[in-house]
């Protein structure tokens, strides 16, 4: 039985999902490993290219459920201790799994492991928070822009504060590593979000039990983002206003109302 198994959720994505089980395997992990790929229904190949992979199982999930729902279909089809869940769109450099399983050698209270994010420039992403509120949307949205644009300031901000190990409130979805039994004791992810804030939602759960999160910085995964978001913006913002109504709902029933009718008046919600 494997000690860890990686579960990749791809949605017509073979270009990148090859790309991202190629590093994967250059060379593999020193921990005994297995990989679930979940398929939302992919027309591109992506199923047939990656079962020409070693370690690779092919989980057809029967439609395109969305992110959360097809990490836990990935869950229900593994068997290792651990899980790291990975976007497709990410390149794994040598060391990088084995070094985020150290970290939890290392801080036994700690059930969730994201790492330093680059994207394809090598830039920092901001992979990491506080719990989304208003405020915190406000300020994380406020970095964002600046890191889109290339703003020196903000990357500068950005660099030092992803060269920090932190305890933050979450870390991305995009490389997230989570020890099952945490997971399983939470019911693993919230599948009323189809896209974003899924991460957030599951670290919430976690902590709720008294368990930490843990950013590293000592380890480096790249995310060459956009290319879905590119062809289909509209989708996703409207995804991201969706999970985002479904999580003030959750977390922030007093504020859920005025989201939902300022999206109303601005036409976001379908």
């Amino acid at each position: 039985m494997p000690e860890l198994s990686i579960i990749i959720v791809s949605y017509n994505a073979r270009a990148d999902l090859e790309r991202c089980l190629t590093s994967l395997n250059m060379p593999p992990p020193a921990i005994s490993n297995e990989i679930i790929v979940v398929d939302n229904q992919s027309n591109d190949g992506s199923a047939q290219a990656a079962e020409r992979f070693p370690r690779v199982t092919v989980v057809n999930a029967g439609s395109n459920r969305g992110f959360a729902a097809g990490c836990n279909l990935g869950f229900q089809a593994s068997t290792g201790a651990m899980a790291l869940l990975l976007n497709p769109d990410t390149v794994v450099p040598s060391g990088a799994v084995d070094g985020l399983v150290r970290q939890f050698w290392s801080h036994p209270d700690v059930a969730v492991v994201g790492p330093r994010i680059v994207d394809g420039e090598g830039h920092p992403e901001l992979s990491f928070g506080e719990m989304v509120s208003p405020l915190a949307e406000w300020r994380q949205k406020k970095l964002v822009r600046g890191l889109e644009r290339r703003n020196r300031g903000v990357l500068k901000r950005v660099d030092e504060m992803t060269r920090q190990e932190q305890s933050p409130d979450w870390v991305s979805g995009a490389c997230l590593l989570v020890k099952r039994a945490d997971a399983d004791a939470v019911g693993l992810l919230d599948e009323r979000y189809f896209m974003y804030l899924e991460d957030v939602d599951f670290c919430a759960a976690i902590r709720a039990r008294g368990r930490k999160i843990l950013f590293t910085p000592t380890v480096e995964v790249t995310h060459v983002r956009g290319r879905s978001a590119a062809t289909a913006s509209e989708a996703t913002h409207s995804a991201y206003r969706r999970s985002q109504l479904a999580f003030y709902w959750k977390h922030h029933p007093a504020l859920a109302p005025l989201l939902e009718l300022y999206l109303r008046l601005r036409g976001e919600l379908s």
